[in-house]
């Protein structure tokens, strides 16, 4: 029963997660169909990031009221609506409003987490967060597929295909999906669980690792195609394949970097996952050439945020007791996605500057170096020792 939920959840969370990168990997399509400045691409790729992030504060919050089951039903849904608009929008004011709105596919996330920790014992939850994260891979199928779809179908046929598929995803968590035997529900009022959840020190650790973690993932799969597109020339379905085996990479990372955890620890996980992203984003900074050393970078990369997105949950799963999970992860994953909101901006910024994005990832690096050094204070710490 455990290996079924897991198996649902972690679909589920792979096609909402689809659904929120449904911009990404068209965004040269955009640029080119409504004359967007390298700014307003940026923006247009990051705007459904914000719900995406601060809606699991509130989603986390709701599964511990409800439940993750009827919960994964109505974010795919709620899903539905901005997923068609988008579809159907051929101006920039109302289709930065739809992807806004589409942002509340991101927030499965904070869903998942508490539904499948509840499925296993505290010693098996790094592998089961890590499993379930693997629907991550969510953005690999946008990147690879949607461009694809879109050329075959047409942009407001392709979205109404995503549309029933949500659809049908909803119906299937309410019909085979179960909470887990042990779980109940949290009555007490959700502003108290909140403020409780934000004086746990775990609670901010999280949000600060997860932030720079899964902060990167995000925004490279959403990012990744316009960057590949300005300094390669890349046509867009090419830099789909290609932002696919970025996600993909970080995907397959995700749960290794869970299981990792539980057998050495999410500390040393971490350590190497921010070290490797360092070194990385020093060496994206020169600009190596397509298609080898550019594409080992990238999928290198991938495969380091995606070790410390598993270890940043496993580390959570040991500091956290059950019944406050869901709150901690909506406030936690809530950092993961702002994360991932502003280096897009940044980005494009940087490349209507310098026409380059070489100070873009010299922040990164700076970035992860924090993340590696707060990381290594951590191991010193004896509340954060894994248990």
């Amino acid at each position: 029963m455990n290996a079924r939920n897991l198996a649902l959840a972690t679909v589920a969370f792979a096609i909402t997660f689809w659904a929120w990168n449904l911009i990404g990997p068209l965004s040269s399509s955009y640029s080119s169909m409504l004359n967007l400045s390298a700014s307003q691409t940026s923006l247009l790729v990051a705007t459904p990031v914000i719900v995406g992030s601060l809606g699991r504060i509130p989603a986390g919050v709701l599964t511990d009221k409800f439940g993750g089951r009827l919960m994964f039903a109505i974010v795919c849904f709620l899903t539905i609506v901005p997923v068609l608009f988008v579809g159907w929008s051929n101006s920039y004011g109302p289709l930065l409003f739809w992807a806004f709105l589409l942002g509340i596919g991101g927030t499965s996330f904070a869903v998942g987490v508490p539904f499948v920790n509840s499925w296993y014992e505290p010693a098996r939850r790094g592998f089961a967060t890590g499993v379930f994260g693997a629907g991550m891979g969510g953005t690999a199928l946008s990147a690879l597929f949607t461009p694809r779809l879109v050329d075959w179908l047409g942009r407001p046929a392709t979205h109404v295909l995503l549309a029933v598929v949500l659809a049908a995803m909803g119906v299937v968590m309410l019909m085979f999906s179960r909470n887990a035997p042990e779980w109940r529900p949290a009555n007490e009022p959700a502003l108290p669980r909140i403020r409780d959840a934000l004086k746990l020190r775990a609670t901010w650790q999280g949000a600060f690792l997860y932030a720079v973690a899964f902060g990167g993932f995000v925004a490279f799969s959403t990012y990744l195609p316009t960057v590949l597109h300005n300094v390669y020339d890349f046509a867009q379905s090419d830099a789909g394949l290609r932002t696919a085996g970025f996600s993909i990479a970080g995907v397959l990372a995700r749960p290794l970097g869970g299981t990792l955890s539980d057998r050495v620890g999410p500390i040393s996980v971490l350590v190497t996952s921010f070290a490797g992203t360092a070194v990385l984003a020093v060496v994206l900074a020169f600009d190596p050439p397509a298609e080898w050393p550019a594409g080992i970078s990238f999928v290198l990369m991938a495969f380091f945020v995606g070790l410390g997105t598993g270890g940043v949950f496993a580390l959570l799963a040991k500091l956290v007791e059950p019944a406050r999970v869901g709150t901690v992860t909506g406030l936690v994953g809530a950092a993961g996605g702002l994360g991932g909101y502003f280096p897009p901006l940044v980005m494009g910024v940087m490349w209507s500057i310098f026409d380059d994005y070489t100070v873009g990832y010299l922040l990164l690096a700076l970035t992860a170096v924090a993340a590696l050094l707060y990381t290594m204070a951590l191991r010193r710490t004896a509340h954060a020792q894994p248990a």
